[in-house]
């Protein structure tokens, strides 16, 4: 664990995955982050092993709880009793940042709104992750990311080739992650804010709002050319044929993103063992490839359609202009730059099982980070609570009262 926010304390009063990946972000930049969670419920990610939604993994390691949880401290607090919703202020009183993804009415239900923690503490950085936005006339519904994101966002409908009868559906978590990511380097500028000036920010982030980000060419596009999406070409019109996706021999793909064409062409068709298409009058430099650009993927798709895909990516590691394998995700396991750069680390669980995590791809001074498994459900409740200075006499107490776990 890199210690960039060392010092720094996070209460993430939240669940799923969307603001949660942000404190695993935080924590792999070494801020201690504390992740409130109800005392009999939990945080519902933990349920979906049992209910069979996520299958268990070797050593029945639910990988959708530990991807955005890692390196957390869970706390077991009752937010709906007087005792449990107090901890949380004195929390709350020592930290830096309060993270949250409760929607607005149960916020003001549990008195956790903005008002209510700067009350106790009216230098705390106050975090809202949301699906839509805290404005306008669906401000305080709900979201994920396959609706807010995925479906509102315009992503589905930019991606689904029209030759699909249904939209695709994104992977788990697709938008969640790069919200979270998102919402951490927000973070990151309110406390660089707070340093410079002394004064907090309010910080949101919403899932609506980062596709519209993500899809920004083609929104502004759309709006310009009053179309669905921005200009697309078929692929065997492309304006440029060394940009593009060829099929091997063997049924696998190879991208390649060569945009300055006249830089590479050359180099290229040495790769490929065509050399007479360099000087070829149809080829010769970009504007020739463009006005004969059909010509040009035909004799490219049956080019790279003669040898398999492990042929290929040996024959153009040495190619000067960029391409890419198009890999299964298991395959990234086994990418040496996976492994060089310690993108995909291995962690023990707690129980002693061997899995791999993704990494967060900032990294500071050329160190990855060493990550931790995600906490049990209440773990480090009484560790927590003894740093705030709590008896043990205190602490039964609560739990007697049913505040904690």
């Amino acid at each position: 664990m890199h210690d960039v926010l060392r010092g720094i304390k996070v209460v993430e009063v939240a669940s799923w995955t969307f603001v949660p990946s942000a404190g695993a972000v935080l924590a792999d930049w070494g801020a201690d982050v504390l992740k409130i969670e109800h005392p009999v419920t939990g945080d519902p990610q933990r349920g979906l092993i049992s209910s069979g939604l996520v299958p268990a993994g070797a050593g029945g390691i639910n990988y959708i709880m530990e991807q955005p949880n890692r390196g957390k401290r869970s706390v077991a607090l009752n937010l709906g009793t007087d005792g449990g919703r107090e901890l949380l202020y004195r929390l709350a009183e020592t930290a830096d940042v309060f993270l949250t993804n409760f929607l607005p009415d149960a916020r003001e239900r549990l008195l956790i709104d903005v008002d209510h923690i700067r009350a106790r503490n009216p230098d705390i950085i106050y975090v809202r992750g949301t699906g839509q936005g805290v404005r306008g006339p669906d401000a305080r519904k709900g979201g994920y990311d396959g609706a807010s994101y995925w479906a509102r966002g315009g992503l589905a409908m930019a991606l689904t080739p029209r030759s699909l009868e249904w939209p695709i559906s994104p992977r788990p978590a697709f938008g969640d992650v790069m919200g979270g990511m998102t919402i951490a380097g927000g973070i990151a500028a309110a406390l660089f804010r707070r340093e410079r000036t002394g004064e907090p920010s309010v910080v949101d982030v919403s899932l609506f709002g980062l596709a519209l980000w993500n899809l920004g060419p083609d929104v502004v596009a759309s709006k310009l050319y009053e179309t669905t999406t921005a200009p697309r070409y078929d692929r065997a019109e492309s304006p440029n044929p060394i940009v593009g996706v060829y099929r091997t021999q063997d049924g696998r793909f190879i991208s390649l993103m060569m945009l300055e064409s006249d830089r590479y062409w050359a180099d290229f068709c040495r790769h490929i063992e065509r050399p007479e298409l360099i000087d070829d009058p149809r080829f010769r430099d970009a504007a020739a490839r463009y006005e004969h650009r059909r010509a040009c993927v035909e004799v490219l798709d049956e080019v790279f359609a003669s040898r398999p895909f492990a042929e290929w990516r040996s024959r153009l590691s040495t190619l000067e202009g960029v391409w890419a394998p198009m890999q299964t995700v298991r395959e990234v396991h086994d990418d040496p730059q996976s492994v060089a750069n310690g993108y995909l680390p291995s962690v023990l669980s707690a129980e002693g099982a061997e899995f791999t995590l993704v990494a967060n791809p900032v990294q500071f001074d050329e160190t990855s980070p060493d990550l931790s498994h995600a906490p049990d459900h209440g773990q480090h409740t009484e560790e927590v609570l003894l740093e705030l200075g709590l008896t043990w006499l205190e602490i039964a107490g609560h739990k007697e009262s049913g505040a904690i776990l």
